[in-house]
C-alpha cells in the first residue's frame, strides 16, 4: 500500500494549489476528490482576486495572494481567462465618498495601486452606470479568471510534480494515520488536509465554518458594456452581516464579453435551488446601478455555497485536538483570491520555513482561544 507525506481532501481551487505548492516542494501528495475538480464553490464563484481591507489581516493574505497569482499570469493558459480588469467601487453619496477617501489612504500607505474618481470620471470610465453617483475607487490590479480551469490546471502541475489524484470516491473517516473512502479502500499519510469548504465539517465536526448561499446571473456577450470590476461600497456592509439575508450590487466583466451578476448571501439554508426572491432581489439591486440590464439577456442563473467563519478569516494549519490533521477552509468569497497565499501559508507550516506574512491570524487555534478568553 502507497503512503503519502499529505493527503488532501478537496480538489477545489483551495486544495489544487495546496497540492501545487505542496509537491513542489518535495512532498508526496495525494488529492482525493468525489466528484469532479474545480467543481462545487470553485465552479459557483466570480473568480475575482482583489485585495481587501476588512482587517489587517484579510488585506495581508489577499495582498500577498494576489501578488502570487501576478507571478504566474504569464504563463497561465487562455482557458484561465485571466484578466487584470482592475476593481471599480462605486460610490453612491458623499458618505460613501468618505469611505473612498479611507480605502485611498489605507491602500496607498501599504504601496496598493489606487485611483480616486469624481463623478464626471467615474461616468466617462463607466458610461453604463446610472447618473448621479458621487464617484468611485479603482484599484488597478485587481483582476478576474475562469476558476474551474484554474483549479484544473494547479493539479496538472501539481502531477508533473509527482501528485497522485484520486477522483469518484469521498472521504467518510480521517485517522491519524489517513483517510478511509467510500469505497472501503484506505490511503496511508503522514498529514490529512480538509479543503472541503462548506462541508469541511462534515469530516471536522466542531470546526466554526457555516455555509453561506450566494446567487449569481450569467448574461449573453455585450463586449464593452462595462470595463471593471463594479461594486457598491454598500457591498462592505453585506459582507460583514452573519445572520441576515442579504443582497449588493457587483458585476463582473469576462473575457467571453458576458457580464457575471451578483451578489446575494444567505445564512441558514442548504437548499441549492435558485430562489426567485433572492434572484429579483439581487437583479433590482443591479439595475438600480446599471439601468441597461434591463435591455440584456440572461443565460442562466445558479446558487453555489462559501465556506463562512465568524471573523471572516480562513481556518489554515493544524486542527486543534488533531496533530497530524490540517485545515485549509473557511475563505467564503475569497478562495480564488487566496488559494495561492493559502497554499504557502499551509506548507510553510508544514516544512517549517519562515512565511512571507504572519500566519497566527488564520491558525484554527485562535477560535478555540477567544473561546477561552471570552
Amino acid at each position: 500500500m502507497s503512503s503519502y507525506d499529505l493527503a488532501i481532501i478537496g480538489g477545489g481551487i483551495v486544495g489544487a494549489a495546496c497540492a501545487l505548492e505542496a509537491a513542489r516542494s518535495g512532498l508526496s501528495v495525494m488529492v482525493i476528490e468525489r466528484r469532479v475538480i474545480g467543481g462545487g464553490a470553485t465552479a459557483a464563484g466570480m473568480g475575482h482576486i482583489v485585495v481587501m481591507d476588512d482587517s489587517d489581516a484579510q488585506f495581508a493574505l489577499t495582498n500577498y495572494s494576489q501578488q502570487l497569482w501576478r507571478e504566474i499570469a504569464h504563463e497561465l493558459p487562455n482557458d484561465i481567462e485571466y484578466e487584470e480588469c482592475g476593481t471599480m467601487w462605486v460610490a453612491a453619496d458623499e458618505e460613501e465618498m468618505a469611505e473612498v477617501r479611507r480605502k485611498q489612504s489605507f491602500y496607498e500607505a501599504r504601496g496598493v495601486p489606487v485611483e480616486v474618481l469624481d463623478a464626471k470620471a467615474l461616468a466617462t470610465a463607466e458610461p453604463n452606470l446610472r447618473a448621479g453617483l458621487a464617484g468611485g475607487l479603482r484599484v488597478s490590479q485587481d483582476s478576474v479568471i475562469y476558476p474551474p480551469c484554474a483549479a484544473r490546471y494547479f493539479l496538472e502541475q501539481a502531477q508533473v510534480f509527482g501528485a497522485k489524484l484520486h477522483l469518484g470516491h469521498g472521504v467518510v473517516a480521517i485517522s491519524d494515520e489517513g483517510v478511509t473512502l467510500q469505497d472501503g479502500s484506505f490511503i496511508s499519510a503522514g498529514i490529512t488536509v480538509n479543503a472541503t469548504g462548506s462541508v469541511s465539517p462534515l469530516l471536522t465536526p466542531g470546526i466554526d465554518v457555516q455555509p453561506r448561499k450566494g446567487h449569481l446571473l450569467i448574461t449573453d456577450r455585450y463586449p464593452g458594456f462595462v470595463r471593471h470590476q463594479l461594486i457598491e461600497l454598500g457591498y462592505l456592509k453585506s459582507a460583514h452581516s452573519i445572520s441576515s439575508d442579504s443582497v449588493a450590487f457587483n458585476v463582473q466583466p469576462r473575457k467571453t464579453g458576458q457580464l457575471l451578476i451578483g451578489s446575494s448571501r444567505q445564512y441558514g439554508t442548504e437548499d441549492p435551488k435558485v430562489e426567485a426572491r433572492m434572484l429579483s432581489q439581487m437583479l433590482a439591486r443591479a439595475v438600480e446601478y446599471l439601468p441597461g440590464l434591463t435591455k440584456l439577456s440572461s443565460v442562466r442563473a445558479w446558487t453555489g455555497f462559501r465556506a463562512a467563519t465568524p471573523d471572516k478569516l480562513p481556518l489554515i494549519g493544524p486542527c486543534p485536538g488533531h496533530e497530524r490533521l490540517y485545515l485549509a477552509t473557511g475563505h467564503e468569497g475569497l478562495g480564488i483570491t487566496t488559494s495561492m497565499g493559502t497554499a504557502k501559508l499551509l506548507v510553510d507550516q508544514l516544512l517549517d520555513r519562515t512565511s512571507k506574512i504572519p500566519t497566527a491570524p488564520y491558525l484554527p487555534n485562535r477560535v478555540h482561544e477567544e473561546a477561552m478568553h471570552a
